[in-house]
């Protein structure tokens, strides 16, 4: 599978792991474990020297996870529908309450025309349904040209940004 990373197209590698999966027997490399999973093998999972990500549904607060953040490589934050967007504040809180640096992935019914918008809260990496073109879907990050608000991207606004 292909996702959108930082504007470009590349390889996915991270695998995702299953709730079900015995923790003795997780592959050796980039992985990511839903919340629960998380909770429940915290210990064994922090010891791994391989990456990590966590995926975190909507109704999840990315509280539960701030302590931990930084054995997290990735936070992969759910949009079960388009018109759902939790997820758009559960990115900016990462990156603006609790500073996160990592890659944050927008995930399910990620569609072309809200990834400027999700870029501006701060994801980076996005998987785009299979059903849509990802050679189209990069074209959606510049089709908001003018931003009038503050936001992770551009901490001015737009009447603040004219008048310096």
């Amino acid at each position: 599978m292909k996702v959108i990373n930082n504007r470009q197209i590349v390889a996915d590698s991270w695998q995702r792991i299953d709730d079900e999966s015995n923790i003795e027997n997780l592959p050796s490399d980039k992985i990511i474990v839903s919340l629960a999973f998380w909770n429940e093998h915290k210990q064994s999972l922090a010891a791994r020297d391989d990456a990590l990500g966590i995926t975190l549904n909507p109704e999840e607060d990315v509280a539960e996870i701030a302590a931990d953040l930084s054995s997290f490589a990735l936070v992969v934050l759910q949009f079960p529908a388009f018109r759902d967007g939790r997820a758009y504040s559960q990115a900016r809180n990462l990156r603006l309450h609790y500073d996160y640096q990592g890659e944050i992935r927008a995930s399910g019914n990620v569609l072309r025309d809200q990834l400027a918008f999700m870029e501006r809260v701060g994801f980076n990496s996005f998987e785009i349904d299979e059903h849509q073109d990802i050679n189209d879907a990069i074209n959606g990050f510049d089709e908001v040209e003018v931003k009038y608000q503050a936001s992770s991207d551009e901490p001015l606004p737009l009447y603040k940004r004219l008048t310096a």
